[in-house]
């Protein structure tokens, strides 16, 4: 009897608590919508506007109270859930960030100082407060992430296909690249609003092409925007979003999942999520593998002034290599007298590009654990199919590239490099003429015959699912064996003892088609709007922006007006590929099951 009344006024104690909770969590979603806008812009001026002791205190405020909002919030949404435990595990990630800014303000109140605070006194990092300002809005913007991610399960109330929210969100990143650019605090003496664009299209768009001096234009914070912005292009804004919403697990719509798919560009629909996280992790690891041995590698002759700018040299150089951006902090690039000759180092670049330009799948394919098992334990179980292609036109490619430039260069740009140099050097620009746009050498003296075989290597590009542009490896292997193919009467396309569907064939060709229409149309356009250039040159620079290359003979600071706008839009497109942008804007058929009767048509 007495249980059966302690149960009767727990169910109404329930009934009456939980009566009006849709209303408490569509309140916390909106408040949690304006408190995250606050919190941003609040960062946003603090660190893109000068400050005064007075502004400086009102905007570490409104982050303190946005961190104390999400704080409540969180407890409130676990008070609220029938199951707090299941709750709380399917939110882990967000619980551990909350739990720590809890236990962070415990100590505060205790010792008089933050946790963070005290850990960076301890290892003796000077100018704690202003360390501790940018953990606190790194923390934010994670936080804030984490409820974009969680917004992922609205995606299949979006009627735009995976083609146009791929368009739509470099597009997105770049205005905003731009926006932040334009801040009295980026650069040392102010911008050019054109310029800006183009510098954050480039930096989005992992092109590396720039119109003013990175090191010399950009402050510190300029310079970490434009890394930031890198990094969210190489890897794109819809993974980000999807990598914190895939921390939640009632985000899993199967749009969603067929994003995820076409983001990465994998076959397969159930693992997506799994590959995604997998993906950051691969960069993480790699970039900071990159970022130690950049760092040990550093040539003696090229001062720093403290060891904090050589860890930041590092890790923005690591940055760009891994995502093929091509960007530096050295006025002439990697030619600068300091580390033209330093080999080691561009050993270490050259192979981030090659791991990032290699394409996420694969890297999974290779160095998977589940993978590497299974060929261990199955004897017979090889690579599959599109890492070997890859893997073989990259290397043939690569090795193509770096004889050419070795046998025609060698007594040319590569005098004086000496014999370890000179094959070190041409490697590295085989490698990176592919979708990086670093250069160790002056392009300015290179020869015809280099120019044009470096731009048969742009066009072509990285792998499918890398950071880099290009019509892709994987694209040149099919119309290349389907030539064949169609020269010797074969009626199907083999690679590698398999068969190519013709769909891949047709989709392989129309790529081809676009990119080549794309190229001539910009070059003919450049060539009315700067005369006084060779043809060669804005052949180059257009080439090198639709590969998302970043090389040029040193004519891309003296472009007009509308040939910055042309180059721009070629980066955009050469990022996001001709075919996403073609089915971004059109309208898909809707196929019927008529057949009209076939003909032969006279070609060649």
């Amino acid at each position: 009897m007495f249980r059966d009344r302690i149960f009767g006024i727990r169910e109404y104690v329930n009934i009456r608590l939980y009566k009006h909770k849709a209303y408490v969590i569509k309140f916390l979603h909106l408040a949690s919508f304006i408190v995250s806008i606050i919190a941003i812009t609040a960062i946003i001026y603090q660190n893109g506007f000068p400050q005064t002791a007075r502004y400086n205190s009102l905007t570490e405020s409104v982050i303190g109270f946005s961190l104390i909002f999400y704080v409540l919030k969180f407890s409130v949404r676990i008070f609220y859930d029938f199951h707090p435990v299941d709750f709380i595990r399917q939110n882990r990630f967000e619980a551990i960030l909350l739990s720590l800014i809890v236990v962070d303000q415990l100590i505060s109140m205790v010792t008089g100082s933050h946790l963070v605070q005290q850990f960076m006194k301890a290892i003796g990092f000077p100018g704690i407060h202003a360390y501790y300002n940018l953990f606190i809005q790194f923390y934010i913007f994670l936080i804030i992430a984490i409820e974009l991610g969680k917004a992922g399960r609205y995606i299949d109330k979006i009627h735009i296909g995976p083609s146009g929210l791929l368009a739509l969100s470099f597009i997105f990143i770049i205005v905003a690249g731009t926006g932040l650019l334009l801040l009295p605090e980026m650069t040392v003496s102010g911008i050019s609003p054109i310029d800006a664009l183009f510098t954050s299209t480039s930096a989005c768009c992992v092109t590396g092409l720039v119109v003013v001096d990175t090191s010399v234009c950009f402050t510190l914070k300029g310079q970490t925007v434009i890394m930031m912005l890198i990094q969210v292009g190489g890897l794109n804004i819809i993974s980000f979003a999807t990598l914190f919403a895939s921390f939640y697990r009632n985000s899993a719509g199967i749009r969603m999942q067929s994003l995820i798919k076409d983001l990465v560009s994998t076959d397969k629909l159930s693992n997506t999520r799994e590959l995604l996280q997998k993906i950051f992790l691969y960069s993480i690891c790699i970039e900071f593998a990159g970022a130690m041995l950049l760092y040990i590698t550093w040539p003696n002759e090229l001062i720093f002034r403290n060891i904090g700018e050589k860890i930041y040299f590092s890790v923005f150089h690591s940055v760009s290599a891994f995502n093929n951006a091509g960007f530096g902090l050295f006025t002439d690039n990697l030619y600068e007298i300091t580390v033209r000759h330093a080999y080691n180092l561009q050993l270490v670049i050259a192979a981030l590009i090659f791991l990032g330009g290699i394409g996420f799948i694969v890297l999974e394919d290779i160095f998977g654990l589940k993978n590497r098992r299974e060929r261990r334990l199955v004897k017979w179980k090889r690579l599959q199919t599109h890492s070997r292609i890859a893997l073989y036109t990259s290397a043939i490619l690569i090795a193509s590239g770096a004889v050419v430039f070795y046998l025609v260069e060698y007594n040319r740009s590569l005098s004086g490099y000496g014999a370890y140099g000179s094959i070190v050097a041409s490697i590295f620009q085989s490698v990176t003429c592919r979708t990086a746009g670093f250069n160790t050498v002056d392009f300015n003296h290179l020869g015809q015959p280099v120019l044009i075989f470096m731009m048969f290597l742009m066009f072509i590009g990285a792998s499918p699912g890398s950071t880099g542009g290009g019509i892709k490896t994987t694209t040149f292997s099919v119309i290349l064996r389907s030539a064949i193919s169609n020269i010797k009467g074969r009626k199907n396309v083999e690679i590698v003892k398999h068969t190519i569907s013709g769909n891949t064939i047709n989709k392989a060709y129309s790529i081809a088609l676009f990119s080549i229409s794309l190229i001539f149309i910009s070059t003919f356009v450049l060539s009315v709007t700067e005369p006084d250039k060779s043809f060669l040159s804005l052949l180059f620079e257009e080439i090198s922006a639709f590969g998302t290359v970043g090389l040029s003979t040193g004519i891309t600071s003296t472009l007009s007006l509308a040939g910055k706008a042309i180059i721009i839009l070629t980066m955009y497109v050469g990022r996001i590929g001709t075919l996403t942008l073609a089915l971004a804007i059109t309208k898909r058929v809707v196929y019927t099951k008529y057949r009209y009767s076939e003909i032969n048509v006279l070609v060649g």
